[in-house]
């Protein structure tokens, strides 16, 4: 059915939907990329890491990893 949206005003959307009238199918799509050392993001109760040398490289020559196209 149509609905009749009256004025409005957004100042931020942050990581949600904002949707007027009818729609079908919505599909909000996010990607990230984390780089971290060993045993950096371990959960749990009494965790022990041993790690004897650990180096991360952050450098990414391909620039595109998780592309996000389409509306679908």
């Amino acid at each position: 059915m149509p609905s009749i949206v009256g004025p409005i005003k957004i100042n931020s959307v942050g990581g949600g939907v904002v949707n007027f009238g009818d729609s079908f199918y919505l599909s909000p799509k996010s990607s990230s990329k984390t780089n971290t050392g060993s045993g950096s993001l371990n959960t749990g109760d009494f965790i022990c890491t041993n790690n004897g040398l650990s180096s991360t490289n952050p450098f990414d020559p391909d620039v595109n990893d998780q592309n996000i196209t389409a509306n679908a």
